[in-house]
C-alpha cells in the first residue's frame, strides 16, 4: 500500500506536467506568435469606416486574440461617442464588455499624444485604468523626460512611432535619440515597417539599430517602395517580412505586432485574415 502510494504521488505531478507540456505545445502551434515572443494583434485603425465594436468583431473573425486601439474611433453604431482619454464611464464599461463578449484583449493605444502635460497625465491614467501594456506614440520631444517619468511611475511601455518621411521620427536614428532623452527602461520603439518601406528604409537594417530597444510593431508588407504604395497581403511584397521574422528571432523580440492593413478600407478585415495566416505559416517555417 505504501509503495502503491509513492507511485502515486510521483505519477500525479508528473501527468499534470505533461498535460500543461502538451497545452502548451497546442498554443505554440495555433499561435506560433507566441513563441517568437509575443502577441499577434490587430491595429483598430485598419477599421477605421466602421466602429470600434465592428474593429472588435472582426479582429475576432480573423483569429487574433488582441486588439490595439486608436483615439477617434466611434464607439458603435448606437452610442454616439468616441475612444479618448476622456471616454465616459458608460463609455469604457461599454468597451470592456464588447471585448469580454469577443474574448479580444486590448492591449493598448496607437498613435496617440497630448499637447500639455496635463493631456500626457490624463493619458497615462487612462491607459491604466484599461490595465494596457503599452502606448504608441509620436511626442513633441520637450515632453520626453516626463513621458519617461509617466511610464516608469505606472509601469507602462511606450513605443516612440514612425510616420514617412518627411515626419519627425521617419529616421530610426532619431527615435533612439529620443528615447535616450525619455531616460527610462520603459521607453523604447514602435517599428512601423511599411513607413520604413515607404520612406526608402530597409526593415532589417532599421530592425537592428533598435536592438534593445525594439517594444512594438506596426507590421504590414507593401506593393512597392515607393511614397504612394499600398499594402499587400503579408509575404507578397516587397518588405521581406521572412527576413523580419528572421531578425525578431535573433534580437530576442518580446512585444506586440500590431497588423495593420491601409488599403481596401471598407473591406479589409479578409487582408488582416490572409495576412495573420501567411506570418504565423512562415513562423512555422523557421
Amino acid at each position: 500500500m505504501r509503495k502503491t502510494n509513492v507511485f502515486k504521488h510521483l505519477l500525479m505531478p508528473l501527468a499534470a506536467l505533461l498535460v500543461l507540456c502538451s497545452m502548451q505545445a497546442c498554443k505554440a502551434q495555433k499561435l506560433p506568435e507566441k513563441a517568437l515572443g509575443g502577441d499577434l494583434s490587430a491595429q483598430a485603425y485598419s477599421f477605421n469606416r466602421y466602429t470600434f465594436e465592428e474593429a472588435v468583431e472582426f479582429t475576432k473573425n480573423a483569429g487574433l486574440k488582441s486588439i490595439e486601439g486608436y483615439f477617434g474611433q466611434r464607439l458603435s453604431k448606437d452610442i454616439d461617442e468616441e475612444l479618448s482619454a476622456e471616454l465616459s464611464e458608460e463609455g469604457k464599461a461599454f468597451v470592456k464588455d464588447v471585448l469580454s463578449e469577443n474574448d479580444v484583449k486590448l492591449l493598448g493605444f496607437g498613435v496617440v499624444g497630448a499637447d500639455d502635460e496635463a493631456g500626457w497625465k490624463e493619458l497615462f491614467e487612462f491607459a491604466s485604468g484599461f490595465g494596457v501594456e503599452f502606448l504608441n506614440i509620436e511626442p513633441d520631444e520637450q515632453f520626453l523626460p516626463l513621458i519617461g517619468e509617466l511610464a516608469s511611475e505606472y509601469k507602462i511601455r511606450v513605443g516612440i512611432h514612425n510616420h514617412p518621411k518627411p515626419t519627425h521620427y521617419w529616421d530610426p536614428e532619431v527615435v533612439v535619440k529620443a528615447i535616450d532623452k525619455a531616460d527610462s527602461p520603459y521607453v523604447g520603439a514602435c517599428a512601423d515597417i511599411g513607413h520604413w518601406v515607404r520612406s526608402g528604409l530597409d526593415p532589417v537594417e532599421s530592425l537592428q539599430k533598435y536592438e534593445g530597444k525594439l517594444f512594438n510593431l506596426h507590421m504590414k508588407d507593401l506593393n512597392e517602395q515607393d511614397p504612394k504604395a499600398h499594402d499587400v497581403h503579408w509575404g507578397e511584397g516587397v518588405s521581406d517580412i521572412k527576413a523580419i521574422i528572421a531578425e525578431l528571432k535573433r534580437q530576442t523580440f518580446q512585444g506586440n505586432i500590431s497588423a495593420e492593413y491601409e488599403y481596401n478600407w471598407d473591406d479589409n478585415y479578409e487582408d488582416i485574415k490572409i495576412s495573420a495566416e501567411n506570418f504565423r505559416n512562415m513562423l512555422k517555417q523557421e
